[in-house]
């Protein structure tokens, strides 16, 4: 059987990985002048390739439609995937967190076993070649018609062309176009995993600041959605961040809220405790002014916005400081809330929310119910997931869905 797989990032590698296993002839079509662009930059570099976590724990961080994915992660499992990449050639270790790295946390290692793996199988790949449309014939897939207009014809055509995040690897979102030329229904597209902006300018006067170890909570009218414990970065425009950009996957939800972020900058100290390590801190400058007693409580940078908000003033001796006002700085530093105003554009999004309506996808196969012999993989989907290698795991595992079955 022929095969064209149409997107050469994590998803349409897999699918023509294990099409080609299936002993299909498989003809791997990516725009770009090399595979896997995207997967390239993801982690910084160092790709974190997948989660290793049990599976109901993965399912347990994805954000949309998780129900779906039952099928695709116990198919093709994180432990699967692990196996598959160093069977290819390229050693994985597990860090905090359960994020799993390639061992030489260089993100192109992945991408040449991968590659590798593809050409061992006999899969054709084309690259600097786009795809302008899906043919069918009597209502099947039929191949594709390329832009130049030559057609290569085809039994099955797999569309894993990604999301619409980082626009310059050559997520364009063509995908959601074929899909939508094929009767396919897409739901909002919004930026995730993307850094916040915040009201005011205390994220600005904080640039640059880095937190380590602190709870993120947000909160929509009031109600928490969302808790985490991590990094979290402090901007010109708001916050990111590791914490923070898992976050912004919850913002789409509640639009219309009213959305507040509360940082604890001492989670590991109850407020009792923290109220002794003040004290403790206090009794030890005593006749020192409150702008030159902060020290060793909090970051250099953060001290000046900290007196400010908390309302005492900076010149006064730590020998006068009033019960009342040392709680106000403990409930600031276990309590310090930003009003969010939204999230960053898709340039500096991770992935896409939204996609294709997955009630209009096979989940065991990930075939088209609109056209027989047209799958769909990975991020062109709408599912979604917060940070970790869960996202990754998605791709892995709906290109193994999709390249396995017919």
């Amino acid at each position: 059987m022929k095969v064209i797989v149409v997107g050469g990032g994590a998803a349409g590698m897999m699918a023509a990985f294990w099409a080609a296993k299936e002993g299909d002839d498989v003809i791997l079509l990516e725009q770009n002048e090399k595979l896997g662009k995207k997967l390239f930059i993801t982690g910084k570099g160092r790709c974190n390739v997948t989660n290793a976590c049990g599976i109901e724990e993965l399912l347990d961080h994805v954000v949309t439609n998780k129900e779906f994915l039952y099928s695709g992660f116990y198919s093709f499992s994180n432990e699967m995937v692990i196996e598959l990449l160093e069977k290819l050639g390229c050693p994985m270790k597990i860090e905090r967190g359960n994020r799993v790295f390639p061992l030489s946390d260089r993100s192109s290692d992945v991408i040449r076993a991968l590659e590798q793996g593809l050409r061992q199988n006999g899969v054709e790949i084309r690259l600097n070649t786009k795809v302008k449309n899906i043919l069918k014939d009597n209502g099947c897939a039929a191949g594709v018609r390329l832009a130049g207009g030559d057609t290569v014809k085809a039994d099955k055509v797999i569309v894993a062309t990604g999301g619409m995040s980082y626009p310059s690897t050559g997520s364009t979102g063509d995908g959601y176009r074929f899909a939508r030329e094929n009767g396919h229904h897409i739901t909002e597209l919004v930026p995730a995993l993307v850094p916040l902006q915040t009201a005011g300018d205390i994220c600005s006067r904080l640039q640059g600041l880095s937190l380590r170890n602190i709870k993120a909570v947000l909160t929509a009218d009031g109600k928490k959605v969302y808790d985490e414990f991590g990094e979290m970065l402090f901007t010109h425009f708001g916050v990111s961040g590791p914490v923070i950009l898992s976050a912004s996957s919850h913002l789409k939800q509640y639009r219309g809220k009213k959305l507040e972020l509360h940082i604890d900058w001492k989670p590991a100290l109850s407020d009792e405790q923290l109220d002794h390590r003040i004290l403790r801190d206090f009794q030890k400058v005593m006749n020192k002014e409150f702008k030159n007693s902060l020290d060793h409580l909090l970051p250099k940078k953060a001290i000046p916005v900290m007196i400010e908000l908390s309302g005492i003033p900076g010149h006064k001796k730590v020998n006068e400081i009033t019960k009342e006002e040392r709680r106000r700085l403990l409930s600031l530093m276990k309590d310090f809330t930003l009003t969010v105003t939204g999230a960053r554009g898709f340039k500096e999004a991770i992935i896409t929310q939204g996609g294709i309506d997955v009630k209009e996808i096979d989940p065991g196969t990930m075939e088209s119910k609109k056209i027989k012999g047209l799958y769909f993989a990975g991020e062109v989907l709408d599912l979604d997931a917060v940070t970790g290698g869960f996202n990754l795991q998605i791709a892995w595992s709906t290109g193994y869905l999709a390249g396995s079955n017919y």
